[in-house]
């Protein structure tokens, strides 16, 4: 069964109150995740940041929405209990409660009604998505858009251009350590199949090598095999291919067998997300910071 979206939880979640006894987070998760009988993989799903659990996400927001229609309330930190209002829903026997039925509580309106400057907010809460979910997804689709912006100018750039990016960008992951003298672009100086190389230990013991290609379709397995044959010529213990297009299947599986030496590909999509989460290439905008309630400051034990 798939993970179901914030509104179907609601009416579940106000029944498991129904007992009227105290409730914790972490019993109403468990209970949620048992009558939709989500499989393991299902309960690890995170969402787009990887910072928090979908169902962990989706339960939240809807014992919140449950709260600002005054049908639960809080009872201390991290627990919940159902209200005389949320008992009279129950006894209604409501086939299911959505945002469209909470709106016939006062409580829920003025919660709603989030507007600025007379326009109504841009986010509709009547979506499959909580609020959260919509933001991150928002935020993914702008990455997105970068993404295929620095893909496309990485395409224009000069071969030199693009050797020295991957090997800022390795050195900018922590390759080398800080030392700024750890790594460096060979260019067309006689490579040999080496674009650059970064020494992870002053003393070049270990060495990472590199080779970086703007590609024009996919990378077959005879390029990472030529690859291979430069490593083996330099005595090397690990490798990067690093290109603005993909790898085949074969590609993909001939290096994912390779040991000795090691060999990680990285393709187009995956090199533009690492620039932006390392700053290179891109400049910061605006940031947002997400907020809430510090439940420790407010305690009086």
């Amino acid at each position: 069964m798939a993970i179901p979206n914030y509104q179907k939880i609601m009416l579940p979640l106000l029944k498991f109150a129904g007992d009227k006894n105290e409730h914790s987070t972490q019993e109403s998760m468990n209970h949620i995740t048992e009558i939709f009988n989500l499989s393991d993989e299902e309960m690890k799903e995170l969402l787009p940041s990887g910072q928090q659990k979908i169902i962990n996400n989706r339960v939240g927001w809807a014992r919140t929405y449950l709260k600002k229609a005054g049908l639960l309330e809080s009872t201390r930190r991290s627990y919940y209990i159902i209200t005389e209002k949320g008992l009279e829903v129950l006894r209604e026997n409501p086939v299911e409660i959505d945002v469209k039925y909470l709106e016939r509580f006062p409580e829920f309106i003025e919660f709603r009604n989030i507007k600025k400057e007379g326009k109504d907010s841009p986010i509709q809460e009547d979506q499959q998505q909580t609020p959260h979910e919509l933001l991150e997804l928002y935020y993914q689709n702008i990455n997105e858009e970068l993404s295929q912006e620095i893909l496309k100018t990485l395409k224009e750039t000069h071969p030199t251009f693009f050797e020295k990016l991957v090997v800022e960008l390795l050195l900018k992951m922590g390759y080398g350590g800080s030392r700024k003298d750890a790594g460096k672009a060979i260019g067309k100086s006689n490579d040999e199949g080496i674009d650059g190389i970064i020494k992870e230990d002053k003393l070049g013991l270990d060495t990472v090598y590199i080779q970086a290609k703007r590609w024009q379709g996919s990378v077959g397995r005879p390029e990472i095999q030529k690859f291979v044959g430069a490593l083996h010529g330099k005595g090397a213990k690990k490798g990067i291919f690093i290109t603005t297009s993909n790898f085949s299947k074969e590609a993909s599986g001939y290096a994912s067998n390779m040991y000795d030496p090691k060999v990680v590909l990285i393709d187009g999509i995956q090199l533009t997300n690492l620039m932006i989460d390392n700053d290179i290439g891109v400049s910061k905008v605006t940031s947002y910071e997400i907020k809430k309630v510090d439940s420790d400051y407010f305690s009086d034990e």
